[in-house]
């Protein structure tokens, strides 16, 4: 069983920055990609960014690609959302999630965090 736990958000406002975490648990990540996601009120789950557990690749949303920096600290377990530029449009419920391989997709991710609120301000 894997538990993911996300931490961070808040309110900002536009042009500012917040770092989201997730702290993994439960077993061994070394095979293992960890995305983060979002969603809206009235939208859809939508990718944001995701990481390999094990070599460190990453791939990003276009809407994000520039502005937010997905990463991963072995030693504890954590992946980080580093969301600089922020803008109102990033307003969203962020989640974390684990999973097999990179997909873009919520669909492969079998472990989910319970969501962490982010508001961006204009």
């Amino acid at each position: 069983q894997v538990q993911l736990v996300e931490s961070g958000g808040g309110l900002v406002q536009a042009g500012g920055s917040l770092r989201l975490s997730c702290a993994a648990s439960g077993r061994t990540f070394s095979s293992y990609v960890m995305g983060w996601f979002r969603q809206a009120p009235g939208k859809e789950r939508e990718f944001v960014a995701v990481i390999s557990w094990s070599d460190d690749r990453t791939h990003y949303a276009d809407s994000v690609k520039g502005r937010f920096t997905i990463s991963r600290d072995k030693a504890k377990n954590t992946v980080y959302l580093q969301m600089n530029s922020l803008k109102p449009e990033d307003t969203a419920v962020y989640f974390c999630a684990a999973g097999g391989a990179i997909a873009t997709s919520p669909l492969p991710y079998g472990y989910w965090g319970q969501g962490t609120q982010v508001t961006v301000a204009s």
